[in-house]
């Protein structure tokens, strides 16, 4: 019975030394929320500052903006198109675009007058032939050659606006001549600085270019490394004059590219995955354009007859508004299959391995930083022809880009207002006030 009664007073005893021992802490939890509040309160909570949207806060991270305005203008967007399908229907028909080349002979696309673009070509070749064997003198071959190149232009434009073929017919041609126009002009100088060259040392420098990676093989090293062993990599530099050659010539034309060289980079191979990806993309794209174009376009270009007729200003402005949503669209589409699609094939097909077609023009954040990245072979005719001749002659920058953004605005005019025989200055004049 003792050791019972000693147990409980052990055990009372213990129980409230650990009732004290809570008391304590929890005297001691009090404490310390009663000091967090009163440092809570006392604590500051106002700081000098500016406001995020001031000049002054440099703060710059508005891209939960940028997703807000993406939502809305896809709202906009489809809305746009609901309401284009409710009104008008589904006017997409593909079979009438090949009923209006079967129905008109004149609306294909100029084939004649593109096979005679090889005229001009061959004329310039034998020009250079001339030139080289001393047949004709420098001033003689150079005004030839102005003739010549003069005559690329003119001779199609005098024949579409007297046939008045189709406008799409019309374009392509158009296009095909220019691109003729602006390699010719190429090919003429670079010989003609090859030319003097060659006859000034007397010498001809030969060599072999450095081995090239294939655009497709350029992380594979041990495929790099075997097509190196097999020679597959390593191409017989060409030099003056065994580059006056019709292969060469047309291999030149052929290229996705406008400024002639005597040396283009090639890859070893056509890869036939890639090329059917961008054949694909070339022929879906397309369907997309010109169903866009029937549903979305040709509504409201009928519409916006009316309004232009009666010189309605403000339903003017409303339908060109209403066109700008899906001219953009387009405009965007365009670019991707003709900049990319197109030009990988035919980049493809010719093993030709300079692919810079564009550059980021859509991070632009200066109008020249646009115009230099958006079509780099253009870019680089510009700048390599027209710009850089002029700055070693003296002029100045100002003029330089006079002098280039009024080529652009005559080229534009040149394949827009002539199939369409629609001549407006302000067109022109718009494209030139952006220099």
């Amino acid at each position: 019975m003792a050791t019972t009664a000693e147990e409980r007073k052990l055990l009372h005893r213990r129980t409230k030394s650990t009732s004290s021992v809570e008391d304590r802490e929890k005297i001691k939890k009090q404490k310390e929320a009663e000091k967090d509040r009163r440092e809570f309160y006392e604590k500051p909570i106002h700081f000098p500052s500016e406001s995020l949207f001031s000049t002054g806060s440099g703060y710059n991270n508005y891209r939960g903006v940028l997703n807000l305005c993406i939502v809305l203008l896809v709202l906009t967007t489809s809305r746009v198109a609901l309401e284009n399908l409710i009104k008008y229907g589904i006017l997409i028909d593909p079979v009438s675009w090949v009923t209006i080349f079967v129905a008109d002979p004149y609306n294909w696309p100029c084939v004649i007058l593109i096979a005679c673009s090889n005229i001009f070509i061959l004329a310039s070749f034998q020009l250079e032939i001339w030139l080289l064997k001393g047949w004709v003198s420098e001033p003689v071959g150079r005004a030839m050659h102005v003739v010549n190149c003069a005559a690329i232009l003119v001779f199609p434009a005098t024949v579409v606006l007297t046939v008045e073929p189709g406008p799409a017919g019309a374009s392509y041609a158009l296009f095909v001549y220019t691109c003729v126009f602006l390699k010719t002009v190429s090919y003429i100088a670079t010989n003609h600085w090859l030319r003097y060259q060659y006859k000034s040392s007397g010498q001809r420098k030969g060599g072999r270019r450095k081995p090239t990676k294939s655009v497709g093989d350029a992380g594979d090293a041990n495929g790099t490394a075997q097509n190196l062993a097999n020679g597959k990599l390593e191409t017989q530099l060409v030099t003056y004059p065994d580059n006056l050659a019709l292969k060469d010539l047309y291999y030149f034309m052929l290229f996705p590219t406008l400024c002639y060289e005597l040396n283009f980079p090639r890859t070893p191979r056509i890869r036939k995955r890639f090329l059917l990806k961008r054949l694909a993309e070339m022929f879906m794209l397309l369907q997309l354009m010109l169903g866009l174009i029937q549903q979305w376009i040709a509504p409201l270009l009928h519409n916006a007859i009316k309004p232009f007729v009666d010189m309605d200003l403000p339903m003017m402005v409303e339908r060109i508004m209403k066109l700008a949503i899906p001219n953009h669209f387009i405009w965007l589409i365009f670019f991707y299959w003709f900049f990319h699609s197109n030009l990988n094939v035919l980049a493809e097909i010719t093993q030709f391995a300079d692919r810079t077609f564009y550059r980021d023009w859509w991070n632009s954040e200066s109008v020249q930083y646009f115009w230099s990245n958006w079509n780099i072979p253009v870019y680089r005719w510009c700048k390599r022809h027209l710009y850089q001749p002029l700055m070693r002659r003296g002029y100045s920058r100002m003029f330089g880009q006079i002098c280039v953004f009024a080529t652009s605005a005559f080229f534009h005019e040149y394949l827009v207002s002539v199939p369409l025989r629609m001549f407006r200055w302000w067109a022109f004049m718009g494209m030139l006030m952006q220099v």
